[in-house]
């Protein structure tokens, strides 16, 4: 059992929902990106989803796609990100998850990834663009090392896809609320509570909703009916809105504490 299983054990005996964070590596600094970790361990935050800088995303919407662009230009790597987990691992015990394409593992090395990830106290990876069927082999050798892979669902899964899926992901199912990218949304779709539902029937796996959720009264909303709630795009616009400022980790802190209050 890795920190993500025992995070939920843990909400569950205490009746509560998951707050998973989302935030780019390195954007617009590692030193804030580590100060944010920490921060955001200190207020509650029971997940922290890191996002590795990648030049061609297929999830992400315009808001991360430039963060992650800002972070490549300072040149943030893999590697610089695994070695700020294993910095952050000196002191403090938050689950973290990588929010990662393929390319950037293949390039790496993907057994020297499973390596580095684990020596460097990586809970669990989150790769939009590999289908679990497609490196089974890396997957399993992923989850062997104590990794997770958590894998999506969508408002377009079929039922046979929803029962592969529940099947293979570890940690918790990560259901993408919308058709589209990543980025913040007035309203949820009228369909989510019942898709969560129709999950939940063919697994005891937690259930997440991310991509949209914005405000405070959209992540309540999700609380009633799902394990979990990600907010990305809105936390990544709030450190863009206070680059430069000197309490930039207080106030992007503050913004999430009000999210998950």
């Amino acid at each position: 059992m890795n920190r993500i299983d025992r995070r939920f054990k843990q909400l569950k005996t205490e009746h509560r929902k998951a707050f998973i964070a989302f935030v780019t590596a390195g954007y617009p600094n590692l030193s804030v990106t580590e100060k944010l970790i920490l921060k955001f361990a200190e207020i509650g935050v029971d997940i922290v989803e890191l996002g590795v800088p990648f030049s061609d995303p297929l999830a992400d919407g315009p808001v991360i796609q430039e963060s992650s662009q800002e972070a490549l230009k300072k040149n943030v790597h893999l590697i610089d990100i695994l070695n700020l987990v294993k910095k952050i691992r000196k002191i403090t015990d938050i689950p973290v998850c990588l929010m990662t394409y393929y390319n950037p593992i293949f390039c790496f090395g993907k057994e020297r990834f499973i390596r580095k990830a684990k020596d460097c106290g990586v809970d669990g990876v989150i790769i939009p663009d590999l289908p679990p069927e497609e490196d089974r082999s890396f997957i399993r050798c992923l989850n062997k090392s104590g990794i997770d892979v958590i894998c999506f669902l969508s408002p377009t899964s079929s039922l046979e896809r929803i029962k592969f899926i529940s099947r293979v992901s570890r940690g918790f199912i990560y259901y993408v609320s919308l058709t589209g990218v990543t980025g913040m949304r007035r309203n949820l779709s009228q369909d989510l509570i019942s898709n969560v539902a129709k999950i939940k029937k063919y697994t005891r796996k937690p259930v997440c909703v991310g991509f949209g959720v914005s405000s405070r009264f959209q992540v309540r909303q999700i609380y009633r009916f799902a394990d979990g709630v990600i907010v990305g795009s809105a936390i990544v616009k709030k450190i863009k809105d206070n680059i430069g400022a000197p309490d930039l980790v207080k106030k992007v802190s503050a913004f999430v504490k009000g999210l998950e209050a």
